[in-house]
């Protein structure tokens, strides 16, 4: 009983967030029609919110784009019509997914240059590390090849301290 309580709550409280933020009232009748704004509004992105689809959004501005969508469907644009209206009117960055051209190049390409930076970093660390490591101790045979060069008498504890 324990632990049904605190799971039944919170299902209560996720439940409304799977339903969208798309109200009865605007959806279309046609059911086609309808499933193509959806497609439509789920590739462009809340300005207001900005990491969500304007079809997940319950913003003003998103509410508005959604009707936008849908009475261009019903006037008979197609859904690539549609698209580019919205496009032109508010640019790239309405788009969940912007086309790569020089513009959206470092957004395209920020990712990789993260993912190289790191591996860099990590590289240069351990390489940095790898130089100012103390040296290893000489072996039996090290030691006496040193002897037989005429260096003296080596003592590697005297290198470690």
């Amino acid at each position: 009983m324990g632990v049904c309580l605190p799971l039944a709550s919170l299902l209560l409280f996720l439940l409304p967030l799977a339903a969208g933020a798309v109200t009865p009232g605007e959806k279309l009748d046609d059911p086609a029609l309808e499933a193509r704004a959806r497609t439509i509004t789920n590739e462009l992105r809340c300005l207001v919110c900005q990491n969500q689809s304007v079809d997940d959004s319950d913003a003003p501005l998103a509410k508005d784009l959604r009707l936008l969508v849908r009475e261009k469907l019903k006037e008979g644009l197609s859904d690539a019509e549609t698209r580019e209206f919205v496009h032109a009117r508010y640019g790239d960055f309405v788009l969940l997914r912007p086309p790569f051209k020089p513009g959206t190049f470092l957004l395209w390409t920020a990712p990789l240059l993260a993912l190289l930076a790191g591996a860099a970093a990590v590289w240069t660390a351990t390489r940095r590390r790898r130089i100012f490591a103390p040296p290893a101790a000489l072996t039996a045979e090290e030691r006496a090849r040193l002897d037989g060069l005429g260096v003296g008498r080596f003592d590697d504890s005297e290198s470690r301290e």
